[in-house]
């Protein structure tokens, strides 16, 4: 099994240090890569089995795959941002 941070690393090789960052400090993120790396080796074993309903599942699993993506792509985009100081 694959950790949870390198699952995602895989996936966002550029953004590494951030996303080590938010795994140090946030419960939610470390959560959403537990489900992000969970739905990938489904996914890779519905890839390789011969079960009957191996195409829905691929399907779903691939779906969710890229909807937790886009929600770890859009939570660094968020911990990136470093709002200005009030006057």
């Amino acid at each position: 099994m694959v950790d949870n941070g390198t699952a995602v690393k895989t996936r966002f090789p550029s953004r590494a240090q951030a996303i080590d960052a938010l795994l140090a400090r946030d419960e939610g993120f470390r959560d959403m890569c537990s489900d992000y790396t969970t739905a990938e080796e489904e996914l890779r074993k519905w890839r390789s089995s011969s079960e009957q309903h191996r195409d829905a599942r691929i399907t779903e699993y691939g779906e969710l795959v890229e909807e937790l993506a886009a929600e770890i792509d859009a939570t660094l985009d968020r911990a990136a941002v470093v709002p200005f100081p009030k006057r």
